[in-house]
């Protein structure tokens, strides 16, 4: 937008200023010359250059350029123009070549750098593209972040983090070269660095939360669990309500084996709403690790999992059921896997848990409403037709089992095992019809498989 405003006060400057030196002009008197009428025309061709440029035909938009430089070669605008349309055009010799004829007449004007700046990084030309940014950052400091990402596409790390800091002391931080300074780090592998600069930020600004909780991660990152638990303490010292702290301190509790503190930094994270869903997630996810190894802590589990209740989201629910498969207790693991279902109704692997679950618990009505519905969703899964034979097996229906054991074998490919209970239950089926030969073909199929 100052681009064109630029150009507009220019054209001001092309209509008006012979005009105003010549205020008692008879304007309606037809001009002895044919001043006016090469005015009229450039102006003519200009504004159709930039009709043209506006609806993306920059190579009409170059040729009424041309017919401007024909009429007057002396205005920079036009060779800027004609620059920024070659540009467009990918015609970048052409485009340098006009951009530094605009920039020999007008060496101070920003936008001209700011368009050449941008042919050269176009065409990945960094050492010329570097030169010209440092001109520009003469007129306006803003560029001095592209700077810094220049010095870093160079491997010039040190230059670019150097000015990273005078930008941060002159303009204070920013998400943006707080990324860059970081994708620093990580390339250089310099964690030392990164972690003097977060100290020195705290030492500057001790209540800015997030650069206590950056500093923990990083020490954690790097493995220095004993700086990371102490950086922790600091900022629990500084802040005794921080909630995001907890999301550190649990860790470190469970690895000293502070249960009780470890616990009460769980309910602290899972009852607050500053946190996210995806982070309370994982820190139930941990404990229910814990509580699995050490049992004694399930009624403090219970009376967690109770804080959350209407909260939990699918993974959650998918890890408590877990659990408590893993600890014999199928019928909260089925209680929360369909709970986890309900949120996530197209998750094959939650909607096997739950049948597997449900054939176990021998609730064979279940079992055919649920694989019938889940059939309609993955037709081609062997899986449910299997499940939904056995509960018709032991539902008395053998004939609506064999339908859907002979449909499901269509769809299992190299599963020996899973073929042989297809065949088990082939041959149940069988022999509740009474069918006794068919029935003894396909167990003697099963023996045979089970035993490869």
């Amino acid at each position: 937008m100052k681009k064109q405003c630029y150009i507009i006060m220019l054209l001001l400057g092309i209509v008006f200023i012979p005009q105003m030196a010549h205020a008692q002009v008879d304007f309606n008197k037809r001009p002895d010359d044919d001043l006016g009428n090469v005015e009229d025309e450039f102006q003519e061709h200009f504004f159709e250059a930039l009709k043209q440029k506006g609806i993306e035909n920059y190579g009409r938009a170059v040729d009424a350029l041309h017919k401007c430089l024909n009429l007057d070669s002396s205005k920079p605008v036009i060779y800027f123009e004609l620059g920024k349309n070659y540009n467009k055009l990918k015609n970048f010799g052409a485009a340098e070549e006009n951009l530094k004829k605009a920039i020999d007449m007008q060496p101070d004007n920003v936008w001209f750098l700011d368009e050449l700046y941008d042919v050269y990084f176009q065409q990945d030309d960094i050492r010329n593209a570097l030169k010209t940014i440092k001109q520009l950052v003469k007129y306006h400091p803003d560029y001095k972040e592209d700077l810094a990402a220049l010095y870093v596409r160079e491997e010039k790390y040190k230059l670019a983090l150097n000015i990273l800091d005078e930008l941060d002391e002159e303009f204070g931080l920013s998400e943006s070269r707080d990324a860059m300074r970081n994708d620093i780090y990580s390339i250089t592998g310099n964690a030392d660095d990164r972690i003097e600069n977060l100290e020195q930020r705290i030492a500057n600004n001790p209540n800015n939360e997030d650069n206590h909780l950056k500093l923990i991660y990083r020490y954690s990152q790097t493995g220095d669990k004993k700086n990371a638990f102490k950086a922790a303490q600091n900022l629990l010292k500084l802040k005794p309500d921080s909630k995001f702290v907890h999301l550190a301190l649990y860790k470190f509790y469970l690895q000293d084996n502070k249960v009780e503190d470890a616990i009460s930094s769980v309910k602290t994270v899972l009852t607050s709403p500053e946190i996210n869903a995806d982070a309370k997630a994982k820190v139930l996810k941990d404990f229910v690790a814990f509580v699995a190894t050490n049992p004694e802590y399930e009624t403090d589990l219970i009376d967690i999992t109770s804080l959350i209740d209407g909260n939990k989201d699918a993974q959650t629910h998918s890890d408590l059921g877990q659990y408590y498969l893993k600890a014999g207790d199928k019928a909260k693991a089925l209680s929360n896997f369909k709970e986890a279902l309900k949120q996530s109704p197209n998750d094959f692997k939650l909607i096997k848990d739950v049948l597997l679950l449900q054939l176990d618990l021998k609730d064979y009505n279940a079992v055919i409403t649920d694989s019938e519905q889940a059939l309609e969703l993955y037709p081609a899964q062997p899986i449910l037709y299997l499940v939904n034979a056995v509960a018709n097996n032991n539902l008395g229906a053998p004939k609506k089992a064999i339908d859907n054991l002979e449909m499901g074998l269509d769809f299992l490919i190299d599963n020996p095992s899973m073929e042989a209970d297809f065949y088990s239950e082939l041959s149940i089926a069988h022999k509740a019809l009474n069918n006794i030969s068919k029935s003894e073909t396909f167990a003697k199929k099963a023996k045979a498989l089970k035993a490869q």
